[in-house]
């Protein structure tokens, strides 16, 4: 089966983007290969993948997202949404049902880049 088995931030600042993550999500970012990159560990459990971060190759034109959207399993989207504002991200979209799964927004962090937060509930509609 095709799966995801790593993923990449792009980042203006990759300190403040660190910052952002660590704050959110509580990932550890360990610098890899003495270059500017840092290899992301998102945790054990439950299972998931891991990443790195590298400096943004180029601006940002605004135009349109040339990306994957991955979305984090967290316990409260509402509570870590504010968070990520609290943090210096963005409400890229507001909290919506995803029915019979869960709850999903989605956000801009310090670098512009979009991701997706959820939490189950299988009430949701």
């Amino acid at each position: 089966m095709n799966r995801v088995v790593h993923f990449e931030i792009h980042a203006e600042d990759p300190q403040r983007a660190i910052a952002f993550y660590e704050g959110l999500f509580g990932w550890t970012f360990t610098q890899w290969g003495g270059m500017d990159y840092w290899l992301i560990t998102t945790g054990t459990e439950p299972p998931g993948i891991d990443g790195g971060l590298m400096p943004r190759r180029g601006p940002i034109d605004g135009t349109a997202v040339f990306a994957f959207v991955c979305t984090v399993n967290v316990e409260q989207v509402d509570e870590s949404l504010a968070a990520a504002v609290r943090l210096g991200g963005t409400v890229a979209a507001p909290k919506m049902p995803i029915p019979g799964v869960g709850w999903l927004v989605y956000a801009n962090d310090t670098e512009g880049n979009i991701f997706g937060m959820m939490h189950n509930d299988p009430a949701a509609a």
